[in-house]
């Protein structure tokens, strides 16, 4: 899907590329890493530079991270090779060309691809998110519940996350079973997408296309968050919100209303 470029950015941040020339970028910086950094040449080898394939070398990465469990790391690198299909990886590029862009310390593709555990959360869900969809629920679960005690965000496998997605630190996050994320939205650490207790069904937040969620927000309940809106970091927000706004407060109200050309998600602009 295409990537848009929010105001004034255009300068500022690398512009999208191509979905083979993601990759190509990465295996580029990883031989460059591997020249200054000798002592990574072997890990640069086995996960980026060596695999045949763009999906080898996610599912290598991943398998690497998770490999704390008494499961055999070639068992999980043949688990998550076999849930990776054209779809997913056309969302991991965007995931990828997202956070190069919305993160300013994120300096290149292979940083992202191999540090940030945000990136590595998302990926394990996109893998936990097929195989629960396909019939097989308890390894499902168990990956989710792998990829929490690892990384930090706790994604239940059956919410449904779009493209250009960045989960900025991931620490705290927490995302419930019937949350639905769209695409090219921001979430920082500590965000909570939860019910409001113990009701069952469709109980978790809808987050609509360009939303930026701050550090510590809460947003509870069966309730859809506008598209191109932002939320203010440490707000508790328990009724919807409308598109093009910002809302603040515990709980939250609207403190302004955007440019209808303004990307939260993209300018990552954390002041109200």
């Amino acid at each position: 899907m295409p990537i848009s470029t929010g105001p004034g950015l255009a300068e500022q941040q690398p512009q999208p590329l191509g979905d083979a020339s993601i990759w190509a970028v990465i295996r580029a910086e990883a031989g460059e890493l591997a020249a200054r950094e000798p002592i990574l040449r072997r890990l640069l080898a086995e996960q980026v530079t060596s695999p045949a394939g763009n999906h080898e070398i996610l599912a290598h990465v991943l398998a690497a991270r998770l490999s704390v469990a008494q499961v055999e790391t070639g068992d999980l690198f043949d688990l998550i090779l076999s849930t990776l299909d054209d779809d997913i990886m056309r969302k991991v590029e965007a995931d990828l060309a997202a956070v190069r862009k919305r993160d300013p310390a994120c300096t290149t593709f292979l940083h992202a691809l191999l540090n940030l555990k945000g990136f590595h959360a998302l990926q394990t869900h996109r893998i936990a998110h097929v195989l629960w969809n396909t019939g097989r629920p308890e390894i499902a679960a168990w990956l989710a519940n792998l990829a929490s005690l690892v990384f930090g965000p706790d994604i239940h496998p059956a919410a449904r996350i779009g493209a250009s997605i960045m989960l900025d630190h991931g620490s705290g996050i927490v995302i419930g079973e019937t949350a639905v994320i769209e695409d090219e939205v921001s979430i920082l650490q500590n965000v909570t997408l939860g019910g409001t207790g113990k009701e069952t069904g469709d109980r978790h937040p809808k987050i609509s296309h360009g939303v930026m969620i701050g550090a510590g927000a809460k947003i509870l309940g069966n309730i859809e968050i506008g598209a191109f809106s932002k939320i203010a970091a440490g707000s508790v927000v328990l009724k919807p919100v409308p598109e093009h706004c910002t809302v603040a407060g515990v709980p939250a109200a609207i403190v302004r209303i955007h440019r209808a050309d303004e990307i939260p998600a993209e300018t990552m602009d954390q002041n109200i």
